[in-house]
């Protein structure tokens, strides 16, 4: 993990690897984030950055690491999948959140892109099957109760593709 963090920096930079910050332009050249949908979820969720630029100290690496291993527990997946689906980070996935999700794993192009009715049923399906207390969201225990049941999910960790 450090060799490959370390190589993430520049060749001037590699030999204090351990303080170094590596940009997220850079983080997502990894070939694992190169053609994920969630890159810039998954790089603003594990970087403890300040400054909110996405960039990742090495402990970050490691965090983001040892969460797409297959040895994290479906625990630890799913809370980090639900951190980087909430994009407004308000700790509920709402009617706004699951569009973006549907949008960023559809496409943004038109042909790919679900009509107003589709988008529509498709929320509201999501919500029906989701959303047990019937507050219009789904909360993370939600979430984590549905993945519970999905062995693709588990499987898979849920965020890659």
């Amino acid at each position: 993990a450090y060799k490959r963090f370390s190589e993430l920096l520049p060749k001037e930079e590699r030999e204090s690897a351990c303080s170094a910050r590596v940009p997220k332009s850079h983080i997502l050249t990894l070939p694992e984030l190169r053609a994920n949908p969630f890159q810039h979820r998954i790089c603003h969720v594990f970087s403890t950055s300040e400054t909110g630029d996405g960039s990742m100290s090495f402990e970050d690496f490691l965090d983001m690491l040892s969460v797409f291993s297959d040895s994290a527990t479906l625990d630890v997946k799913s809370h980090y999948a639900f951190r980087i689906f909430d994009f407004d980070n308000d700790g509920t996935l709402d009617r706004k959140d699951l569009e973006q999700l549907v949008n960023c794993l559809t496409g943004h192009g038109e042909e790919s892109r679900l009509s107003s009715a589709e988008m529509e049923q498709l929320i509201q399906n999501i919500l029906e099957e989701s959303d047990i207390d019937k507050d219009g969201t789904i909360n993370l225990a939600e979430f984590q109760h549905v993945v519970s049941r999905s062995p693709d999910f588990a499987r898979c960790g849920g965020l890659q593709r």
